[in-house]
């Protein structure tokens, strides 16, 4: 049965690959599993319908056949355990590439949010200024512990895995603050990322729905 992904309508990242649907559909691309997507509206995803599939309203969600699933990081493991291509067949490596998932979500992906909500949300406070630098900070000590770890190998642990696309993603949303080129190992590590073919595939996917949508616009 062809799974059902659920993307935003109008993505507030107009098209940039940041929208988290964007993990689920790279890690679909890398298993080669055919899906279809369901375009919600910002209202649509705070009504009845999708909040059943999604208590909080929010995307993506999963279905396939009778599961439903949210939350892009537990739908890309679902995937990577029941197709070959993002996870090692050696037990102790599967267990580390999926350590390096959680530590994506959990260790370095909140700094980076706290960023986003330091400009979008709090630019304005009169505080924001003072804050700004603290914030950094604690996006530089996670990436220079990242790099420290990363050192010159291509990806975290042996070879790609859907920790690494998980990290990538993740690190992903650092590439308009620049903050990733004071990295250089790191910035090459999510450019590789970014050359992958299943990558590229799912990129233009969700590109071409902003397109689109921009399109009708001037219509």
């Amino acid at each position: 049965m062809t799974p059902t992904i659920t993307a935003f309508e109008n993505s507030p990242d107009r098209g940039q690959g940041l929208a988290r649907d964007m993990r689920v559909r790279w890690a679909l691309e890398e298993v080669a599993l055919p899906y279809d997507v369901r375009l919600v509206s910002f209202a649509a995803m705070k009504a009845p319908e999708h909040r059943a599939l999604h208590p909080f309203g929010q995307i993506p969600t999963y279905e396939e056949g009778d599961l439903v699933m949210f939350e892009s990081g537990a739908i890309a493991l679902h995937l990577a355990e029941r197709h070959p291509g993002l996870l090692p067949d050696d037990a102790t490596a599967r267990a580390r590439a999926i350590t390096w998932l959680f530590a994506a979500l959990n260790t370095v992906e909140p700094p980076i949010l706290e960023l986003q909500t330091a400009k979008l949300l709090e630019g304005d406070k009169s505080w924001s200024a003072q804050r700004m630098p603290l914030v950094l900070d604690r996006i530089r000590v996670r990436l220079k512990e990242l790099c420290a770890y990363l050192g010159d190998a291509d990806w975290l642990d042996g070879a790609f895995s859907v920790g690494d696309l998980m990290m990538v993603s993740v690190l992903l949303r650092l590439k308009p603050s620049g903050l990733l080129n004071e990295f250089p190992a790191l910035a090459a590590y999510v450019a590789r990322g970014e050359a992958r073919p299943a990558y590229k595939r799912a990129f233009a996917a969700q590109l071409a729905v902003f397109t689109g949508q921009a399109a009708a616009h001037k219509e």
